[in-house]
């Protein structure tokens, strides 16, 4: 570490040893020299500086020894070769302490050198990295399959920006909350005092009944909306295998779960309370798992699938025990299939039963969107060649018409599909901005909002008034931004996210983790939360409850709420997804769904040790409570028959139970009679 000196022969903002000081940037006596400003007195050493036309491939060339200058806007770090007649750091000179660089060095600590470094142009171990692959890639430049996921990283890298994240609270989303298209507003009784009733106050009101019509359903809204379920679980259903999605039905009498051993369990909960179990149906030869299911609107019917071009339907009756029934996707347009499998070997990530409950809309890894018709049992509409990868999720736009429809897919966009003008095959429009592929879409059912899931890590509200026409999008490439990383095995590489310049959307939602699974995203119901809140599950383990402002209104811990709600299952290596040493016990929540007329959410979760089972927990709103006085107590363990497991919760209690407690004192007190022993032996 060297001293600087300007010109004018004042002292240096180092100190005589060359270590540098805050305090030293500004002279005691500034009225001798009130034109001085350290950013901008030259030095005597900064002849070396005066060459600005080296490029940053040349800075990155000279490696640690010729590039080593660091600028940090008033301080200027000089890192010297030599450095032996500092190595003693404890040597006082004058009652200062000379600091050398590789003592600064372990101060900064790696990581926060990583930062320093990269900000001034040192490369990076991710960067000599892509160097070297772009280098190699460079020798396979007549080959245009070779390394197409490396040439999106480098893309991204090669074309850098400045990251401009949307505002938190965004105006828009403020907007839209004030003009109650999305609950009431919390100000609106008491506007003059600007000030939110509480709890009791608006439940006192209320039972009074002293206020108009309008003022009394404003109030009611306000108290339903402002109930947001708890982490504590009221109950915690487990399955053996992981668990893929759950939701309940339309009226909330009806609750359905999906799990990896190609079984859907249905539930009765018509007292969202007291739940019964229903009913199980099975799919048989599915892969992998099922993939998705949908309730009919008079929950009559289930449809679900896996990675097959097959989806099965099946009577929710439980006295119903007749074989559910083959619905064939990829027969043609107009025909019906004759054999029991179709010709086309592609998989179905999504379905949605149309308002009127005679269609069934699907997403395929074959790119296309298919709407099948249950009454002719036959495919009426096929939908290709405009997606550019998988339709990983699919909606109806409008719980009362089947016209409108929305596809997700990996290639980053949301096609809106107009079935009333499809004279062409093309697509109606399409909502871009997501920089990464989709894992779900939902609508809001009025035809007009859509909210969406992406492996980005961002959650997206769109307005489809919106939306780009297909001649905007035609000479746009949607991969553009992609980085190309994979979402079930590793992190997201924020160093190389960019800022989509075709983004429409109207409010960008961040804080949650979309990896290792297609984690979906919902709007909450009108009845239970006047439609206030969109919400998302996460990989670390919560359902993250956003305003639509995309201020966080709320958690929920379902990893906590479950942690060792198990014992470890010796056969849990065989089917861990995260194939750790210690095999952890890990929480991923997949989907969630929020009651439509009470306060309460179910959480279907990939749960357990090493992510090898699933579960679904019931959340409920509780006012704060951090204490259980009911009985049968909360938290408790059941089976996917909402049968009482003691081995479960036993082994729970000895858990919780056996974790360290703060000891009484932070070391061991040795007593004399120790120490005269010792000296004693030795």
């Amino acid at each position: 570490m060297s001293s600087r000196t300007p010109d004018n022969g004042r002292e240096s903002p180092r100190g005589p040893e060359g270590i540098w000081h805050p305090a030293h940037e500004w002279l005691e006596d500034d009225e001798l020299d009130p034109d001085y400003h350290p950013a901008l007195e030259p030095s005597q050493d900064d002849g070396a500086w005066e060459d600005d036309t080296l490029n940053d491939q040349q800075m990155r060339s000279e490696g640690a020894s010729g590039y080593n200058h660091i600028n940090l806007e008033n301080i200027q770090i000089e890192l010297t070769a030599d450095d032996s007649e500092s190595e003693d750091t404890g040597n006082l000179n004058e009652g200062r302490t000379r600091i050398p660089a590789s003592r600064l060095f372990e101060l900064l600590a790696s990581s926060g050198l990583q930062h320093i470094l990269q900000a001034n142009g040192w490369p990076s171990a991710m960067e000599e990295e892509q160097d070297q692959m772009e280098d190699e890639e460079d020798d396979f430049v007549g080959d245009d399959d070779f390394l197409p996921m490396f040439r999106n990283r480098l893309r991204a890298r090669r074309s850098a920006e400045t990251l401009k994240l949307p505002p938190v609270p965004n105006p828009e989303g403020k907007k839209l909350m004030s003009e109650g298209h999305f609950g009431t507003d919390q100000f609106y009784v008491d506007r003059l005092r600007q000030r939110k009733k509480s709890l009791a106050t608006s439940l006192m009101w209320r039972e009074l009944g002293i206020d108009t019509d309008g003022v009394q359903k404003r109030a009611n809204q306000s108290i339903s909306q402002g109930l947001i379920p708890s982490s504590i679980a009221d109950m915690i259903i487990h399955y053996d295998t992981r668990s893929y999605s759950g939701q309940f039905s339309d009226d909330g009498n009806f609750f359905f779960c999906c799990a990896q051993d190609f079984k859907v369990r249905m539930y009765d909960t018509s007292n969202p309370y007291d739940w019964k179990y229903y009913k199980t149906v099975d799919y048989p030869f599915g892969q992998w798992t099922i993939t998705d299911a949908t309730l009919s609107p008079d929950n009559r019917f289930l449809v679900y699938s896996s990675i097959r071009s097959q989806a099965y339907m099946a009577s929710t009756d439980p006295e119903d025990d007749s074989d559910p029934t083959v619905l064939d996707f990829s027969a043609p347009p107009g025909r019906r299939s004759r054999r029991s499998w179709g010709s086309s070997h592609f998989g179905i990530w999504s379905l949605r039963f149309s308002g009127d409950g005679r269609e069934v809309v699907a997403g395929t890894s074959e790119d296309s969107v298919i709407v099948y018709d249950l009454e002719t049992r036959q495919p009426v509409l096929n939908l290709r060649d405009r997606h550019q990868h998988h339709v990983n999720a699919v909606c109806y736009g409008d719980t009362s018409s089947p016209h409108i429809l929305y596809s997700g897919s990996d290639d980053t966009t949301i096609r809106v599909w107009d079935r009333r003008s499809m004279g062409d095959g093309r697509e109606a429009g399409a909502f871009m901005g997501h920089t990464e592929g989709l894992t779900y879409v939902d609508s809001k059912g009025d035809g007009r909002y859509v909210l969406s899931n992406s492996k980005d890590q961002t959650m997206k509200l769109w307005d489809l008034r919106k939306m780009m026409t297909t001649a905007d999008i035609e000479n746009i490439d949607p991969v553009d931004y992609t980085t190309g990383f994979d979402y079930r095995f590793e992190q997201y590489p924020d160093q190389f996210r960019r800022n989509a310049k075709n983004d429409c959307s109207v409010v960008t939602y961040r804080g949650h983790r979309v990896l290792k699974t297609l984690i979906r995203c919902h709007f909450s119901p009108p009845g239970s939360t006047n439609s206030r809140y969109v919400y998302s599950g996460s990989e670390d383990g919560k359902v993250y409850v956003y305003n639509l402002d995309a201020t966080l209104a709320g958690t929920i811990d379902v990893g906590q709420a479950t942690l060792n709600s198990r014992p470890r299952d010796p056969d849990a290596y065989a089917t861990a997804y995260e194939m750790s040493g210690e095999m952890l016990w890990r929480t991923c929540v997949r989907d969630a769904s929020w009651h439509p007329s009470a306060p309460m959410l179910a959480a279907t979760s990939w749960n357990g040790w090493g992510l090898s089972t699933g579960t679904c927990t019931v959340h409920s709103w509780n006012a704060g409570a951090t204490k259980d006085e009911g009985d049968p107590p909360l938290g408790k363990s059941y089976d996917d028959r909402l049968r009482y497991i003691p081995e479960f919760n036993r082994f729970h209690e000895n858990a919780v139970n056996a974790r360290p407690r703060r000891p009484l004192r932070s070391r061991p007190v040795r007593r004399w009679a120790d120490e005269e022993a010792e000296d004693t032996i030795w």
